[in-house]
């Protein structure tokens, strides 16, 4: 069996699938890239945004895992019109996640990094004067929309490690911790230092934060994104920026990615850029790769893998070449 990866796993999930199946690392990652490679690929690791019709040239394709959790990446409604299940890897990322959100809140709280390129530049002084940047999360208000299991470690953090009062914004018929105060989008974004979003990407939430919402938030407010970047208006935000109508703003996706060298962002100085890297780390990334080759593994032995997003789609195709159902 062939199973093609969008980018590389961990080195002892790559050494542990070799021993079952071709896996080749896709290199050309065009639109054209993509549906060359997928043709006669029995199985795919997903990392990066497939293109929409990738399926309909997938004609071997048993199985679909996602190396993580959004599956905004992946087309699933025509993975499952075509009998294909689609898995993921929910939570193995979380902590990883929640710590970036932590680390993006006390780089605009205390600028440490700025200090210390300041006081190697410019001297002692220079340095010392940024403390008036500087500013304490104790007795702040987070606000976190969509309090999930990244959104609930957040609080959890936030609460108990630095005394912050949480607000939170769940989808209706889900109930928040008793930590977590409820609130609406106008009411959360008006009383929060710090808005976290932690949503998935839906016709919902698509463009969510635009030029409305971003007027409507405190003056020293900081908006941190390392959800999907297609929920806030991107014109917006850096308007907002440039005018100062914020504070700041960290953010870890895009509405296009690689972010484009000559995009505004690069112009402004309130806000903190990375490269689509917050739910990384050595921990996270070998365990989304372990749970990645457990599921296809499970697959491939025409087992139900252990996080179907699709149920409607199962067996499908892994029933058509001796797998029990």
């Amino acid at each position: 069996m062939k199973v093609l990866c969008t980018e590389t796993m961990s080195v002892a999930a790559m050494e542990q699938l070799k021993k079952v199946a071709e896996v080749v690392i896709l290199k050309d990652r065009s639109a054209s890239g993509y549906r060359s490679a997928i043709a006669d690929a029995d199985f795919l690791v997903v990392r990066n945004k497939l293109p929409d019709d990738i399926f309909q040239h997938a004609a071997r394709l048993r199985g679909v895992v996602r190396h993580g959790t959004g599956l905004d990446l992946i087309p699933v409604d025509a993975a499952t019109a075509l009998g294909i299940p689609v898995a993921n890897v929910p939570g193995a990322n979380a902590q990883a996640v929640v710590e970036y959100y932590v680390s993006a809140m006390l780089a605009f709280a205390r600028p440490l990094a700025r200090m210390e390129a300041t006081i190697r530049a410019q001297g002692w002084d220079a340095g010392r004067a940024l403390t008036s940047m500087a500013t304490q999360l104790s007795g702040k208000t987070l606000g976190v929309v969509g309090v999930g299991t990244i959104g609930q470690g957040l609080a959890q953090a936030c609460i108990a490690g630095f005394g912050m009062q949480v607000l939170g914004l769940q989808r209706a018929g889900i109930a928040l911790p008793d930590n977590v105060r409820a609130a609406s989008l106008t009411d959360l974004l008006a009383n929060s230092d710090y808005v976290a979003l932690c949503c998935p990407l839906t016709d919902e939430t698509r463009g969510m934060i635009g030029a409305k919402e971003l007027q409507g938030m405190k003056k020293d407010a900081v908006l941190l994104n390392a959800a999907r970047g297609a929920i806030v208006n991107e014109r917006a935000l850096v308007d907002a920026l440039r005018e100062k109508r914020i504070r700041g703003a960290a953010l870890d996706v895009y509405a296009s990615q690689p972010l484009d060298r000559g995009h505004a962002f690069f112009e402004l100085d309130n806000v903190l850029l990375t490269p689509h890297v917050a739910g990384v780390t050595a921990e996270s990334f070998n365990d989304m790769s372990s749970g990645t080759v457990k599921q296809l593994l499970q697959m491939m032995a025409g087992e139900r893998p252990e996080y179907l997003v699709n149920p409607e789609a199962w067996p499908g195709r892994c029933a058509l070449r001796g797998g029990r159902a």
